[in-house]
């Protein structure tokens, strides 16, 4: 348990990195924004014209007797738009970091320079049409892997008590995991890592995730506060990578007092940084 500890420690550090520096923030914040405007948009069209297209649909209801059909038809509004919202807590992340892919791999770089014991940030040498072709290939693998998880868990919802209180735990929990896949993404796609191997590490330190994740998912159900939070997420989500793979984080970089601190080395079997 002691890792979910640590996991909420590197999300509260990767914070207080960007507080430290404005500039890297300020431009960190815009993939954000224009993710924001985009989904706020598509979401306020749903709640105008959902119920419009959700009778479109059902069109074998028409013959039902009052007031079946408007109590099914609203049941079918509320699971679209709350289908909606799951969808894009889900999505939030990976767009945004798509669409800010240049800006979040200039401040991972920064973050991995300024707590690099030699100052060295690992590159992936790779053109930027090629990261962004890797990057939007492995979002939509994700997207895929949580949508069915959405599914299920959405199903699970009809248990009855177990619907109610365990299942929307759970849901937290596996957001945080995905959320957290895509933060770490940019720093462990710079050192070549694929997704595969990536997963594998997530899964080999799940309370360590779910202690950065989780409270990060509770708090991007707010779309303002997932903005703004964005650029520390990905400061944070570069020093989880270090740890994940065994690297040094110069604490002086970091926090001011000059320590060293040394992970635990990972498998042989995993990547080293650079590969």
């Amino acid at each position: 348990m002691r890792d979910l500890g640590v996991g909420f420690r590197y999300l509260l550090k990767g914070q207080r990195w960007v507080a430290r520096h404005g500039r890297s923030y300020g431009f960190g914040l815009l993939p954000g924004l224009i993710t924001l405007v985009l989904y706020a948009a598509a979401l306020v069209a749903l709640a105008l014209w959902g119920e419009d297209a959700v009778t479109w649909a059902t069109p074998f209801a028409d013959d039902w007797s009052s007031p079946w059909p408007g109590l099914f038809r609203g049941f079918l509004t509320a699971v679209l738009f709350a289908l909606a919202l799951l969808l894009a807590v889900v999505t939030f992340t990976a767009v945004t970091l798509l669409v800010g892919q240049p800006f979040y791999e200039n401040l991972s770089e920064k973050v991995d320079r300024d707590v690099s014991p030699d100052g060295h940030a690992p590159e992936s040498g790779l053109p930027l049409w090629r990261e962004l072709w890797i990057s939007a290939r492995d979002s939509l693998r994700i997207v895929v892997r949580a949508a069915l998880w959405g599914v299920l868990l959405f199903a699970c919802g009809f248990i009855p008590v177990v619907g109610q209180t365990v299942v929307p735990v759970l849901g937290f929990f596996v957001t945080g995991f995905f959320l957290t896949e895509e933060l770490t993404a940019v720093a462990l796609q710079r050192r070549g890592v694929e997704l595969r191997t990536r997963l594998g590490l997530l899964r080999s330190r799940k309370t360590l995730v779910w202690g950065f994740g989780t409270p990060l998912a509770v708090a991007f159900l707010v779309p303002l506060v997932a903005v703004f939070l964005m650029p520390g997420a990905v400061a944070g989500a570069t020093l989880m990578a270090r740890e994940l793979l065994g690297e040094e984080i110069d604490e002086g970089g970091e926090e001011g007092d000059g320590a060293v601190t040394t992970a635990a080395q990972p498998p042989s079997e995993w990547p080293s940084p650079g590969r």
